[in-house]
């Protein structure tokens, strides 16, 4: 073996820690869908469903173009047809069990062995399929049951050698969906004390341990218009799973606030004065579908992030939201000017405008104008903060536990100095950490607490933009007298 005489150098690599930001901006979207249409309806009631796309959503809940009614449907339309975004969780409160309602007695044709129910939401299960005489199917023996996907209408289709073959009419009884049961205490939930068993709102604890996934937006389209669902999504954005934020997106209510002067009274009656979400009026709409905002603003935002790497620095205003008009939700045209739609934004509301095509108008989240502190009035700000927060929790959970020593001290700090600094200038002005001895007295040290200064400086939005032109005497004067 050779000997070393002299004097070396050996480089060691830096040690530093790959950092796991997640998405910051999946949606996380509780509602109705219509989930008579997939096998199995009870299994996806109050469970978190991750679908990355909108086929996959519509493979595992079901979709129709009832969208007002099953309120799931507007994310899947608008993340299919308006902005190809993903992933995203829903959540589906609609239960077979308790929501539904008795279909009246149908005569149905039969043609080529098949025959329509036009009722949307049909629950196979429930039906009672007669024929010729006394003859009475059973499902899957003499008739399977499947579901039309452009209207969602069910259709009964005759086995062959079944007791319904040959018969030419149906006669036809059973239940159906009724998401007009659905009521606010459905989409809060509660968690059962004896089991455990999260429903509703509650259940979005569930996301994270179940699909390790921190939920980015939180809704409820249809629904979060209501002061008790508006609470409960912004109380959830403000704390989830005892360490992660959120940002709940709220809707205003066009029943009550039918011109744009009586959005500030229905927002301040409602309570929505949290930093932690943001509020939107009126609906849109494609076509002759009508969308809660929210969950226009829901896909535009993901969409924004998507193409920004992940970075949710960007507001969503002034961004086009793929939609062709605004209106209440009983379809009522609602048409703002600029100066209006400002108006709008002074009460902590966004809006939209059509500047050459429909824009997402607005920068503030519930906090404005209650509030002044920039880090929780505007919407980008609000939400860098928050995915700050949040991807710090998740890269350095690992070191926790791991000895209190000055190379753990040292890992985090070169770590999280390198890593603001990749986003610096383009995602914010700059970013760093420090560890300070006044912030960590022995008392904390031998408890085993450690503390670390974040100064994070993202950029706010240029919501104002102002050219100041004068009349320019001495160029005019001096080009007529050349």
């Amino acid at each position: 073996m050779p000997i070393k005489h002299g004097t070396y150098v050996r480089e060691e690599a830096t040690a530093v820690t790959v950092p796991k930001t997640g998405k910051s901006s999946v949606q996380v979207v509780v509602g109705c869908a219509p989930i008579n249409m997939v096998a199995n309806p009870a299994s996806k009631v109050n469970v978190p469903i991750l679908a990355n796309s909108a086929a996959e959503a519509m493979k595992e809940l079901g979709y129709v173009n009832d969208v007002k009614n099953f309120t799931l449907c507007q994310t899947m339309y608008l993340s299919a047809n308006a902005f190809a975004v993903g992933p995203v969780v829903y959540i589906n409160v609609l239960d077979p069990a308790k929501h539904k309602s008795a279909i009246e007695t149908k005569t149905a044709q039969v043609n080529d062995k098949q025959a329509e129910i036009p009722e949307v939401g049909v629950i196979a299960s429930s039906l009672s399929v007669k024929g010729t005489g006394d003859s009475v199917g059973v499902l899957n023996t003499d008739y399977t049951v499947s579901f039309d996907a452009n209207n969602g209408h069910a259709i009964i289709t005759l086995i062959d050698g079944g007791a319904l073959d040959g018969a030419t009419t149906l006669t036809l009884t059973g239940d159906k969906l009724d998401p007009k049961k659905v009521n606010d205490e459905d989409i809060i939930g509660a968690v059962d004390s004896a089991t455990g068993k999260e429903t509703g709102i509650q259940a979005i604890r569930q996301v994270f341990p179940k699909l390790g996934i921190v939920p980015g937006l939180l809704l409820a389209p249809g629904y979060s218009q209501s002061a008790a669902v508006g609470g409960a999504l912004s109380a959830k954005a403000a704390q989830l799973n005892g360490v992660y934020k959120s940002f709940a997106l709220l809707d205003i209510d066009t029943k009550q606030a039918r011109v744009y002067t009586d959005t500030k009274k229905v927002k301040d009656d409602s309570g929505f004065t949290s930093e932690f979400s943001a509020s939107f009026w009126p609906c849109s709409k494609i076509g002759d579908l009508v969308f809660a905002k929210s969950a226009v603003a829901g896909c535009l935002i993901e969409y924004i992030d998507s193409n920004a790497d992940d970075v949710p620095y960007q507001s969503p205003s002034n961004h086009p939201m793929g939609t062709t008009g605004e209106c209440l939700d009983d379809g009522t045209e609602v048409l703002l000017d600029q100066d209006q739609a400002n108006t709008v934004n002074g009460y902590g509301i966004v809006t939209a405008i059509n500047q050459n095509g429909w824009r997402l108008w607005g920068n503030y989240t519930n906090a404005y104008p209650t509030s002044d502190d920039a880090k929780d009035i505007w919407i980008a700000v609000r939400r860098m903060f928050t995915w700050q927060e949040n991807t710090f929790i998740n890269t350095y959970f690992a070191k926790v536990d791991n000895p209190m020593n000055k190379k753990l001290i040292q890992n985090i700090v070169d770590s999280e100095n390198i890593r603001c600094n990749s986003y610096a200038p383009d995602y914010w002005a700059g970013a760093s950490i420090e560890y300070l001895d006044d912030d960590n007295p022995i008392t904390d040290i031998l408890a085993g607490k450690m503390t670390f200064r974040h100064h994070i400086a993202p950029y706010t939005p240029a919501q104002d933009i102002e050219d100041i032109v004068n009349y320019d005497i001495d160029t005019l004067q001096s080009a007529l007298q050349g």
